[in-house]
């Protein structure tokens, strides 16, 4: 079933309750990356050209259920009004009477941001009595927050229950599209590129993107509890002993499925990591097994070569997570290079969430590939196949 969107109804003149994902990074007040806000900005559009009153409504960090001014979305207004070139109201709550009064006041048009519905315990609980105070608000309910699309919150799904028509934004449409539809049905061949920390986070996607890909490249250090199921050393690399077997059968099933499986066949290596000061105090390039004392931290020439080459034959390519330690500059060869090689390619090339859009906007690519997600949790559970919430509450063609 396909989920309705923005474009398959008329909101002319209606109140529109539109959960957004303004959860942007913040340092003083002041906002370091606006992605999710420009993201944001063509469903908004799309809704005051319609004539819409837009109720915009997000949540900012973890205030815990309590008011917070560390966690207000007031730089958000600010940045929204320059960005659109209108007025954006800011009102210091997201319920009760001074908001309903606020709302009452809307020509179409208009725009208004809610203050931060995680103030309130009832958001994350779903409560049904928040959720229906804040449908109360409006007529419509849009839905275009795919990062917390995962979470059946009072403001992603419990809205939906109170209110009629309850369709998707032009960003989920389009996360739903390459995320779902561009990867389930690829133009082959489909290479998957997998880092990031853990096997653990990771395998469910695996297990769920076997059944699609003809390549997976694993990389990162979820690779060495692969290198270790392959009977490898891995030295103090980081490693994940309960999760051999399960590496092993992802192996296993690889074989069984004819998927090409591609691990590093060299590694940045270092002594005395020290992350938070991002520095070590020996490197090397190892090949095969990893000695004691050793611990990998990016892939190696060899390997950079080998996934370089792999994703020049793709039509389409999704790339979640890094190959190493890409936040400190001298482990970053291999993230970064994947990234350059990604962006140079032909191919549809999707970026699955979460720290592979920041590398590759590091590196410097980010408006040379076909889709960024906005998702990070989200991007996971909806490429393992599992249903979202904020996507299952509304209504379905």
């Amino acid at each position: 079933m396909a989920t309705k969107t923005i474009k398959d109804v008329n909101l002319t003149g209606k109140r529109v309750f539109v959960r957004c994902d303004f959860n942007v990074p913040l340092k003083d007040g002041v906002i370091n990356d606006d992605s999710r806000i420009v993201a944001a900005l063509p469903t908004i559009k799309l809704l005051i050209e319609q004539g819409a009153k837009v109720i915009l409504a997000s949540h900012l960090g973890r205030p815990k259920g309590e008011k917070n001014a560390k966690f207000t979305l007031a730089p958000v207004a600010e940045e929204l009004a320059k960005q659109l070139g209108q007025p954006v109201t800011f009102v210091e709550d997201c319920i009760g009477d001074e908001v309903e009064a606020e709302v009452a006041k809307m020509g179409e048009g208009d725009v208004v941001l809610l203050e931060n519905v995680r103030f309130y315990a009832g958001e994350t609980d779903n409560d049904p009595e928040f959720a229906a105070s804040l449908a109360k608000l409006a007529d419509a309910f849009v839905n275009d927050a795919f990062g917390t699309a995962h979470r059946a919150h009072a403001s992603t799904a419990g809205v939906a229950k109170h209110l009629s028509p309850c369709v998707c934004g032009l960003l989920i449409e389009k996360e739903l599209a390459y995320l779902g539809d561009k990867t389930a049905n690829p133009e082959r061949p489909l290479t998957v590129i997998l880092g990031g920390a853990k096997v653990s986070d990771k395998i469910k996607v695996i297990d769920a993107l076997l059944e699609k890909a003809d390549t997976i490249i694993i990389g990162g250090g979820m690779a060495y509890t692969f290198k270790l199921a392959m009977g490898e050393t891995v030295g103090d690399s980081l490693k994940e002993l309960d999760f051999v077997e399960t590496a092993k059968s992802a192996l296993k099933k690889a074989e069984e499925k004819g998927v090409k499986f591609l691990l590093p066949v060299d590694n940045m290596v270092v002594q005395g990591l020290d992350f938070g000061a991002g520095t070590f105090t020996d490197s090397k390039i190892a090949e095969g097994n990893i000695e004691d004392g050793w611990e990998g931290v990016d892939i190696g020439p060899k390997s950079i070569e080998l996934f370089s080459n792999e994703v020049k034959g793709a039509k389409t390519v999704l790339w979640n997570g890094p190959m190493g330690i890409f936040e400190i500059e001298a482990c970053n060869k291999g993230t970064f290079a994947v990234a350059k090689t990604i962006a140079d390619s032909e191919a549809c090339s999707i970026i699955g969430g979460g720290d592979s859009v920041k590398a590759i906007k590091m590196a410097g690519y980010g408006d040379q590939v076909t889709f960024m997600s906005t998702g990070g949790g989200a991007s996971l559970e909806f490429l393992e196949g599992k249903e979202l919430p904020g996507v299952t509450a509304l209504d379905q063609a």
